[in-house]
């Protein structure tokens, strides 16, 4: 008893003790957290202190810091700041000016990814499946029209199906199972694992893909509109039909800059909606907006992508493109309308992991081939009863 009694004085004496930190840290962990300084120095009144060198936290307190901003609590023992790089090609943009500096959401979400896609890799290859035969079978750069209709052919995505979904919601479901039955695992989040508090932003990225040949893994932000997400899906589809790695913001705006990403954005609004049929169906005589929300209705798009196929038509020049496109984008953020949360919790869990994935997983757990502890690490579960239910949403015996 007198031995834990000293225990516990020593570690309470510990957590008292003040440590010594380069102050560049404490504003290295919070930048990269997308935290406001106002919102942490809440919680840490004396922030603003320990960034300037004027005070320094105890080790209980610099740890509390340290979980505030998804940093681990080593990095702040460091001499200086590291430089994060994000681990596949950057391809983003924000007005044709490269992005720097990712955010730990964004990289947290890359890595659980990574980890994903290696526990499924060895399933697949374990399991005696085959490689997957869209990954690579582009070439990046050929005709647009003819790559589209080779991509809508692969995974049997379906014009008039999906014109005849009801909502975007319904629409987008269709899409991501046609590309999910060919093999490829689609994870759809607006957050970090399924920590709300952790919300990922869609002008930082809109999604990414980890090319593989037995574990091709899409990632589309699922905190951007539903009409959004359509485009973010077929635009990193493209790059894994090229066999690519990428991370990107996917804008249909994008008619300059990166000649991938310019390419894979003209294949994408192809695939969604071809040039041939909105010739067909455009109305020039008939007010522009209108005209936006009618035919973003019928294909289930965005009103961007709709505008950005009326300019490849011909019907508006650079300038009016520009202008009417940055108008309706600030039009859309006004509104505010995101993706994301909501709806019955295990459909949703299921969509961030991919349920191809999330399937193959419970599956390899309740057999005894993977552990309990490594199925909840990646579904980002910590109780028993919370797996049960996964598994029988899914229709899996538990």
């Amino acid at each position: 008893m007198a031995g834990t009694t000293i225990g516990c004085c020593m570690r309470r004496e510990l957590a008292l003790v003040r440590v010594e930190v380069n102050p560049a840290m404490y504003r290295w962990a919070r930048q990269r957290s997308r935290i406001e300084m106002q919102d942490l120095s809440r919680r840490f009144p004396k922030l603003a202190e320990w960034e300037a060198g004027a005070a320094t936290p105890t080790l209980k307190q610099l740890e509390a810091y340290a979980a505030a901003t998804y940093t681990p609590v080593g990095f702040f023992f460091l001499a200086e700041p590291l430089e994060d790089v994000v681990p596949v090609p950057d391809y983003r943009t924000v007005r044709d000016r490269a992005i720097s500096g990712p955010s730990a959401n964004l990289l947290d979400t890359i890595y659980v990814c990574q980890q994903r896609q290696e526990w499924y890799r060895d399933h697949a290859r374990a399991s005696g499946e085959d490689p997957v035969p869209f990954v690579g079978s582009i070439r990046p750069g050929a005709d647009v029209v003819s790559t589209a209709a080779s991509v809508r052919d692969a995974v049997g995505f379906d014009l008039s199906e999906r014109e005849r979904a009801s909502t975007w919601e319904e629409a987008l479901r269709l899409f991501i199972s046609q590309v999910e039955d060919h093999g490829v695992l689609v994870m759809v989040s607006g957050v970090v694992m399924n920590n709300t508090h952790r919300k990922l932003d869609p002008d930082e990225f809109r999604g990414f893909t980890l090319a593989d040949a037995f574990a091709p893994v899409i990632f589309v932000n699922g905190a951007d509109t539903k009409s959004a997400q359509m485009f973010t899906l077929a635009h990193e589809l493209v790059h894994l039909g090229c066999g690519q790695s990428a991370l990107s913001d996917g804008q249909p705006r994008q008619l300059q800059g990166d000649a991938t990403e310019q390419w894979c954005n003209a294949v994408a609004a192809e695939i969604l909606v071809p040039l041939a049929l909105i010739r067909q169906v455009f109305d020039p005589a008939a007010d522009l907006g209108s005209e936006m929300q009618r035919l973003a209705r019928r294909f289930k798009v965005s009103t961007l992508v709709v505008l950005r196929r009326i300019h490849d038509l011909g019907a508006l020049s650079q300038e009016v493109f520009w202008n009417a496109y940055g108008a309706e984008l600030e039009r859309l953020r006004e509104i505010g309308v995101r993706g994301g949360g909501g709806g019955n919790f295990h459909f949703t869990e299921a969509a961030r992991v991919s349920r191809r994935f999330a399937r193959a997983l419970v599956g390899s757990t309740l057999a005894g081939q993977t552990l309990y502890r490594d199925a909840f690490r990646m579904l980002g579960f910590s109780r028993m009863a919370t797996f049960q239910e996964f598994g029988r949403s899914m229709d899996i015996a538990v």
